[in-house]
């Protein structure tokens, strides 16, 4: 994790990047890495049709059982493709029928995706003023907060951050949580707004207010990825538990102490 630290409530100052354009690699070029060609003429098929069964598939793209067989089992394993079975009238077979996931409708269309996003922010800046969007800030922050909270159980804000980078994890996300000297460090390796950064920053103070929110206190950002910093940090300061007092025991309260009788005070008088 890098050491990054601040003095006071200012940030320490990295290398300007600059904000746009922004460059995103092409995931469709992504997605066939991973998925072959014959894969995707197989998604092209299925997409934004009726399901489709093994026989179909068969004849509309030319190729044999076995290598059909392959790469719709190849796509069902990948979550690109939903296999369901449909029961035919008389005694035949059941048979299996193919459609396509939401995945398969991200993985065509991301790049438009990464176009609507931000445009969509540039049109929010332009049209509305400096309240407008602080109550879209506010009220983003609280829906995502919102959304996390109902799935943490704990009370302690490390225990909760700690949670929060659990399910994030489960996500696709990266987030480190570390406490140290009466502190909390959050590291959000990954950034879910990257996309829709914009240079008043309305987005960072979203995830600045969620983790706040998710937190149960005050977190500070400390470090920024558009200040050019590896990731974006938060701290806050931990409040020492408090300690209990510690109930008197069984034995105490059944046989209290008995006072030791008083000595008599010494006369003053001498004898004569």
């Amino acid at each position: 994790m890098p050491a990054i630290i601040s003095v006071g409530d200012r940030r320490k100052s990295f290398p300007r990047r600059p904000l746009f354009p922004l460059v995103f690699p092409d995931i469709r070029v992504m997605s066939a890495a991973l998925i072959s060609a014959a894969g995707m003429r197989v998604i092209k098929r299925l997409v934004g049709r009726p399901p489709r069964s093994t026989a179909e598939l068969i004849d509309e793209i030319g190729v044999t059982r076995t290598a059909i067989t392959e790469q719709l089992n190849e796509l069902v394993a990948g979550g690109f493709v939903l296999r369901s079975i449909r029961r035919l009238p008389g005694r035949g077979r059941p048979r299996h029928y193919f459609t396509t996931t939401p995945a398969a409708m991200v993985m065509l269309f991301a790049n438009n995706q990464q176009l609507v996003v931000p445009a969509m922010w540039e049109a929010i800046n332009q049209i509305a003023g400096p309240r407008q969007k602080k109550r879209i800030v506010r009220a983003v922050s609280r829906k995502l907060a919102a959304y996390y909270r109902a799935q943490i159980k704990a009370n302690d804000p490390k225990k909760r951050l700690e949670q929060f980078a659990r399910i994030t994890e489960e996500e696709g996300g990266m987030i480190d949580v570390v406490a140290k000297n009466g502190q909390v460090t959050v590291t959000k390796r990954t950034c879910p707004f990257f996309s829709m950064a914009d240079e008043p920053r309305h987005v960072c103070e979203i995830d600045h207010e969620m983790i706040s929110q998710i937190a149960g206190c005050p977190m500070r950002l400390v470090a920024c990825r558009q200040d050019g910093a590896p990731c974006c940090q938060f701290e806050a300061k931990l409040k020492p538990a408090r300690r209990k007092r510690q109930a008197p025991s069984i034995l105490s309260r059944r046989h209290p102490r008995k006072k030791k009788p008083s000595k008599p005070a010494r006369s003053s008088r001498v004898a004569n």
